[in-house]
């Protein structure tokens, strides 16, 4: 770094203010890069995930709560039954995309095998 430092100097021995430019812009870029994109893209795909919710659709909520979907209301809730005559009505958000992707993987290895 030092020596990339020598190169960008004036006569006067004073650092280019562009390249601080630049290297600020260049970390700003990795930051949303590596932080803020995977985010908003995971955000997204949980919103597609709860609308896309149905009837018989087996989940898991971030309770841990195993399940199936009996009804889907349109108050943005949703009847589960947890065992047969039994259901819970919960908010939609509260559906778990990555447990419950793991439990219906599961699932169906367990049918392939």
């Amino acid at each position: 770094m030092q020596l990339l430092g020598i190169f960008l100097m004036d006569p006067q021995g004073k650092s280019s203010s562009s390249f601080s430019l630049i290297f600020m812009g260049l970390m700003i870029l990795v930051f949303w890069m590596f932080m803020i994109r995977p985010q908003a893209k995971k955000a997204k795909q949980q919103k597609t995930f709860i609308t896309d919710l149905k009837k018989g659709d087996k989940v898991v909520t971030i309770a841990g709560i195993h399940g199936t979907v009996n009804k889907v209301n349109e108050d943005g809730t949703l009847s589960l039954e947890v065992s047969p005559g039994s259901y819970l009505k919960i908010e939609k958000s509260t559906i778990s995309m990555e447990m419950t992707g793991s439990i219906n993987k599961a699932v169906s290895t367990d049918v392939k095998g």
